[in-house]
């Protein structure tokens, strides 16, 4: 986890729900990708500081994560 919450980004980022995420307003899980990292956030608690990941290292857990 990178504890730099504002690197890479110019303070605007296009927030993304997961697509297992239902209309119902359940627990989602929204992403949003810049040049350095991903951050990750609560939907339901937009207001508190996502956390971020590395890009590579997302895309080993998606990957991991896609094997099943």
């Amino acid at each position: 986890m990178n504890a730099d919450r504002n690197a890479g980004h110019n303070g605007k980022l296009d927030w993304r729900k997961s697509s297992y995420s239902g209309s119902g307003g359940g627990d989602c899980v929204e992403i949003a990708v810049s040049l350095t990292a991903v951050y990750v956030r609560d939907s339901k608690d937009a207001a508190r500081a996502p956390f971020t990941v590395e890009v590579g290292s997302w895309s080993r857990f998606v990957g991991f994560v896609a094997q099943g």
